[in-house]
């Protein structure tokens, strides 16, 4: 007994902070990629608005430290310690779950070149930051792929949410781009749209749809599992 509570405990800290880690790295991405700087005023100075924006990141590395250590923790999934920093290894849902330890690669690359700052040199270090963005959509994808949330409701908007924030912001970012003719832009700009609608249709066709659980590559003694017990039922159909 008291043992399924601790792993239901588990997999709900695994669920809430893998969910508020996406928000909170999709406030982070949005902020960069904008250069919320360029907003800066008398009430509201460049390095409060910087700070802002760092804080936002270090709050999301937080949260996916927890979310990692929780996921690794719960034993209903077979998720190793090797699983968290070497991607597509694992047993469960390998290629989904891979995504998310190649965010959390990029994520850690970009803290680590950041405590070395002053020996990489700026320029290094400016093209991991830039690199670290990609963690973004890997993340995304990733949640898609294994969260048990997909097909909620709630989990739909918070997703859909992240999706067109990072959409608008790289929208705005093309817009204002001075250095780049119009034709190009408007090429980013329809790029942009197209894959954000590409996301948000793989999304409905694929893991909100049933069947999923087997498709994304769920071990088969969980699927048999997932008959017998509400946690582990949740665990495998929701994504």
């Amino acid at each position: 007994m008291l043992a399924a509570t601790s792993s239901k405990a588990l997999w709900y800290a695994t669920r809430a902070t893998g969910m508020v880690s996406l928000v909170l790295l999709t406030m982070s991405v949005a902020l960069g990629v904008i250069e919320v700087v360029r907003f800066s005023s008398p009430r509201w100075p460049r390095f409060v608005l910087a700070a802002m924006h760092k804080n936002v990141s270090l709050l999301a590395t937080a949260f996916l430290a927890v979310h990692v250590v929780s996921a690794v923790a719960d034993s209903f999934a077979p998720i190793r310690i090797i699983d968290v920093f070497v991607p597509f290894m694992g047993t469960y849902r390998p290629f989904w779950l891979g995504l998310g330890t190649v965010a959390f690669d990029l994520l850690l690359a970009l803290i680590i070149t950041s405590l070395l700052r002053e020996r990489l040199g700026h320029p290094l270090w400016r093209a991991v930051h830039w690199a670290a963005y990609a963690a973004w959509p890997v993340a995304l994808m990733h949640g898609l792929g294994t969260g048990s949330d997909t097909k909620v409701r709630w989990a739909v908007f918070v997703n859909v949410a992240c999706l067109v924030a990072v959409l608008v912001a790289v929208l705005l970012r093309v817009g204002w781009t001075q250095t780049v003719s119009g034709g190009r832009r408007t090429v980013a700009a329809l790029a942009s749209v197209t894959v954000a609608v590409a996301v948000f249709a793989w999304m409905v066709l694929e893991p909100m749809r049933p069947g999923w659980a087997r498709k994304s590559g769920t071990p088969t003694s969980l699927l048999a599992a997932s008959e017998r017990t509400p946690i582990s039922s949740g665990a495998t159909d929701g994504g």
